[in-house]
């Protein structure tokens, strides 16, 4: 077959477009049949049509546990992780209509774990000479970001985890450097995009979910991070909501929270 020739979707039959065409490893697809594959699948061009086929007949089926899907409780403000604390069930998705998205649902027990990243953004400023010119401070002074990132590990035959931008881009933190505790990983690098968001909000809020979910991989289920939550007190030193340590220490800065 020439390179130009016509191409049919293996699965819904109609004639693919010229720049529409979907690989698969023995067939091809069409982007709107593409589109009902689950958004963390990402290894569509090693699939065959048999594997496309299974994973399209079970999106079908996560129909009916989405309709079941009653969420209890909401963690985030761009992507979402909902969950069903009755029936143990959760999802994450970035559609303000999420019933109609059909977001995958997954069971508690699907849980194998959370990792928590920050990619760091340095930009240095400088200030203008009378000539008009830009010059470095002395000594050099720099405007950080921070972008976080969440990955759910699972359980799943079609994909193994669920990652997603916590901030959705990087947030503004001014001159001052952050340094999280040791519950999250950092990245440095050298580009920068302003956001406005408090940067130990997003922190707090990934610490909640990295809760959540550990409690499910353990059985504990909303229990665990609900009880973090309530323990949660003011930092007076740097400002940060934190649970204080086995010392009655900031898990961010050190201080300490009491006397």
């Amino acid at each position: 077959m020439g390179l130009f020739d016509k191409k049919f979707c293996d699965f819904c039959g109609k004639k693919i477009g010229l720049l529409g065409n979907k690989k698969l490893e023995d067939g091809n697809m069409c982007r709107e049949c593409a589109s009902k594959l689950s958004p963390w699948f990402s290894d569509r061009r090693h699939s065959t049509k048999a594997d496309i086929q299974d994973q399209l007949d079970y999106r079908e089926e996560n129909r009916e546990a989405v309709a079941a899907f009653n969420p209890t409780r909401t963690i985030g403000d761009y992507y979402k992780l909902l969950v069903d604390e009755e029936q143990k069930k959760f999802l994450v998705t970035n559609s303000y209509e999420w019933e109609k998205a059909n977001p995958d649902v997954l069971d508690f027990s699907q849980a194998r774990g959370c990792e928590l990243n920050i990619e760091e953004t340095r930009f240095e400023k400088k200030r203008q000479n009378s000539d008009g010119s830009y010059v470095s401070y002395n000594p050099p002074r720099f405007n950080y970001s921070y972008n976080f990132h969440v990955k759910i590990l699972v359980d799943h035959p079609f994909f193994d985890d669920i990652e997603y931008s916590l901030s959705n881009g990087p947030v503004d933190n001014g001159e001052q450097p952050a340094s999280p505790n040791t519950t999250w990983r950092t990245s440095r690098n050298e580009f920068k995009i302003f956001k406005t968001k408090d940067y130990y909000d997003f922190l707090e809020m990934g610490n909640e979910i990295k809760a959540l979910v550990d409690g499910m991989v353990s059985g504990g289920g909303e229990d665990q991070p609900a009880a973090s939550v309530l323990m949660a007190v003011t930092c007076p030193k740097c400002g940060a909501s934190t649970i204080p340590d086995a010392f009655g220490c900031c898990e961010y800065c050190g201080g300490a929270i009491y006397g």
